[in-house]
């Protein structure tokens, strides 16, 4: 009952968020999405006194829902075939996509070792002054380089597995932070690189995509295939069905793990996650195998994923407790502002460097995905590319098989705060995680001179939304 009344909660949150969109002209204009709406609005009343027991919600409920859907998110990518891009048969734009991918991954993995780093140092020069433990400022990664779901799932670890019971709390506090830094500080990026034409091909966003919603003559896309008889199962229950299936195996498979005796294995299966993608990418191939996947849509899955994808996100906001982080409010917000600076710099130094007709969007991508998720990046993407005829988009999600070996400080992360490494072994590994990346940029040719610079001057000094001439003349966006 507690669960489906607060998982019933979070979806009327959704609807807010939704109506607020689409009624809202500023909510629209910085495309925040309905779940960042919804969520901090969700935030708002689950923090005012007395709200909650007049509801009949518990507030720690929201935590066990956002590890759920997180869980249930990453099995459905597992599920789900990586689509080919349009004209990916041409060479030129494989190798441009593959290189991409690789230094959108790679500095990906480099922020991914320095947010700990600096997160650490922050909390350990004022957290004292708050009787906060500056352990809590290694957190940063789960929360602003991978998004609530993970910052949830990697707090509840730590919260029951450790001394630091609030893990949780403070990692999905870091991630709110950082998916308004995404769009408060990237929608605006967006808007000077379009005033100043570095954008490859832009366009003015059309009304649909301002306010979220689709008209009736605007709903061209569908979300899926019928591929099995109604009356003997409808097809989104066999694709649920699937997810359900990797979900028991992969506890299995987590508890067969854990009786091996070495605790970096037993840090990595005590990530649900993890363990979940990699039976729901196994099951993926084996239904191939033997003739199954061609009942199985990969756009209907995807629509699953950015269900629980949704359902997360607001949760992450609604279990957010003043009362609980309320007395380290000031530390993990100077905290935040110090790492997402860092972030920032880095973002706008790597992202010019990787060589590319499209090096900014990829910027934006990799600010978006450097602060919240990687479709945070892809909503950045469409301001300056709507229609997404670049590459760039469709490397966000090529960049994630770039990411995977960076996912070795995630443990070691957890080793540390559980006692079982020393800060100096911590400090090493990720030092040397971003020496490493740092070689394999320059090597591919990804860390080279700028291809684009903020300092160009404006195309058109005097821009408006309705600025006709340029957008007919296709020199930038009207934006």
């Amino acid at each position: 009952m507690d669960a489906m009344l607060a998982f019933s909660w979070i979806g009327i949150m959704l609807l807010i968020g939704m109506i607020c969109r689409a009624k809202i002209p500023f909510l629209g204009n910085i495309l925040m999405p309905a779940s960042v709406i919804g969520g901090i609005i969700g935030f708002v009343l689950m923090n005012i006194p007395g709200v909650t027991t007049a509801l009949g919600i518990d507030p720690n409920m929201y935590n066990v829902i956002v590890n759920l859907f997180f869980t249930l998110s990453f099995i459905s990518m597992g599920l789900t075939a990586t689509p080919k891009a349009a004209g990916q048969s041409s060479s030129d734009v494989v190798k441009e996509m593959t290189k991409g991918s690789l230094g959108l991954g790679v500095i990906w993995g480099l922020m991914y070792a320095v947010q700990p780093l600096i997160g650490f140092a922050v909390i350990l020069l004022i957290g004292g002054m708050f009787a906060m433990p500056a352990e809590y400022g290694i957190l940063f990664p789960f929360a602003f380089c991978q998004g609530p779901g993970q910052s949830a799932s990697f707090g509840t670890i730590i919260d029951t597995t450790t001394q630091f019971t609030s893990a949780s709390q403070v990692a999905i506090t870091y991630s709110v932070i950082g998916f308004l830094f995404a769009f408060l500080v990237g929608v605006p990026l967006a808007k000077i690189g379009l005033k100043k034409g570095l954008a490859s091909h832009p366009e003015k966003l059309s009304p649909a995509v301002l306010r979220g919603i689709y008209k009736p003559s605007e709903q061209t896309e569908h979300a899926g295939k019928i591929t099995t008889y109604n009356g003997n199962i409808d097809v989104l229950a066999f694709h649920l069905a699937l997810v359900a299936l990797c979900y028991i195996l992969a506890i299995y498979a987590q508890q067969l793990l854990m009786k091996i005796p070495v605790s970096f294995l037993q840090t990595m299966a005590s990530m649900t996650f993890i363990v979940g993608f990699m039976i729901a990418s196994i099951l993926k191939v084996v239904l191939g195998k033997i003739g199954v996947k061609q009942y199985h849509d990969d756009i209907l899955q995807a629509r699953i994923t950015g269900c629980t994808t949704d359902f997360l996100i607001v949760g992450a906001f609604m279990a957010v407790q003043m009362s609980v982080i309320g007395k380290w409010l000031v530390p993990i917000l100077v905290a935040s502002v110090v790492v997402g600076a860092v972030t920032f710099v880095a973002a706008l130094y790597f992202g010019p460097r990787i060589g590319g007709s499209c090096d900014f969007e990829r910027t934006l991508g990799l600010w978006g995905c450097l602060t919240g998720t990687c479709p945070s990046g892809v909503a950045l993407i469409r301001v300056v590319d709507p229609n997404l005829r670049t590459t760039s988009s469709a490397e966000m999600g090529m960049m994630n098989m770039f990411m995977i070996p960076a996912y070795l400080i995630a443990p070691s992360i957890i080793e540390f705060v559980s006692g079982r490494m020393t800060l100096p072994m911590l400090t090493i590994i990720c030092i040397a995680t971003v020496v490493v990346c740092l070689i394999i940029l320059k090597v591919f040719r990804c860390l080279g001179k700028p291809s684009f610079s903020f300092k160009k001057p404006v195309v058109c000094p005097e821009v408006t939304d309705d600025c006709d001439n340029f957008e007919q003349s296709g020199t930038h966006s009207p934006f």
